[in-house]
């Protein structure tokens, strides 16, 4: 059992919690909580700890659950957790490497892209995945500008939505944006000044919604209005979510 602050286990699970750097060097991250640590794909999960009190409570769903893991005293377990009551389980996840390929081609669907542009707040960026997997879309690309998807506030927002969802953040953005036109994916956004109402454009084929930056919006317009044009990112997002909903209903 890890009964010390100072082990060197312990230190890089911290390192990794606040150092988005190393997250990327490492291609890690780290998630706590029964759902996010057991709904983890299993080729993903590297390491499991485990609170001593958790432990004794759930001793046989850790075990079947097939986890890798260490246990942990619970008083440092507390100073890894960072959420208000310590959920008494982390791991340490794998972190994905999908191709764009694989977002313009989901197996047995018809592509519906979420396309994220400079989104800056964590919460917002997991509220968002969580409903777009809710909403039926089966892919979302972003810049390199968006915030963290790995910071962990970022994580605990999404609810599993991130092992649900392949996504790909791009450093070429705008050349991403051309290959996924030039796959026959109409591309809409929200538009104060465009001519058209969301609701008499058909979405039933190949679409990207995209959502810009929370107070800057978009530096690349799109063609079509949604509810919710030119307000906040929460309300943008749901006028494309609405969209998107309405690509479901109608059958996509």
């Amino acid at each position: 059992m890890i009964s010390s602050r100072s082990n060197l286990k312990i230190k890089k699970i911290k390192k990794l919690q606040k150092n988005a750097k190393a997250r990327k060097e490492e291609k890690v991250f780290v998630v706590e909580g029964p759902k996010m640590v057991f709904e983890a794909p299993k080729d993903q999960r590297l390491d499991c700890f485990v609170a001593e009190s958790f432990f004794k409570k759930h001793k046989e769903k850790v075990k079947e659950a097939g986890l890798s893991y260490e246990m942990v005293s619970d008083e440092v377990f507390g100073s890894l957790s960072e959420t208000k009551t310590p959920q008494g389980i982390l791991g340490m996840i794998r972190q994905p490497d999908y191709l764009l390929e694989e977002l313009l081609r989901p197996k047995e669907q018809v592509p519906l892209l979420l396309i994220l542009e400079s989104i800056q707040d964590p919460g917002n960026l997991g509220t968002i995945f969580r409903t777009a997997q809710a909403a039926g879309v089966t892919g979302i690309l972003m810049n390199d500008k968006c915030a963290d998807i790995y910071n962990p506030k970022t994580i605990r927002s999404t609810m599993g939505a991130i092992y649900q969802l392949p996504f790909m953040v791009a450093s070429n953005f705008e050349e991403c944006l051309e290959k996924v036109e030039g796959a026959g994916v109409k591309l809409v956004a929200t538009q104060i000044k465009a001519t058209k109402s969301y609701e008499q454009e058909n979405y039933q084929g190949a679409t990207g919604f995209i959502i810009g930056n929370e107070s800057g919006g978009l530096s690349k317009g799109g063609s079509c209005p949604c509810p919710g044009s030119g307000a906040d990112t929460h309300e943008r997002a749901s006028g494309v979510f609405k969209c998107c909903y309405s690509n479901r209903d109608i059958g996509l």
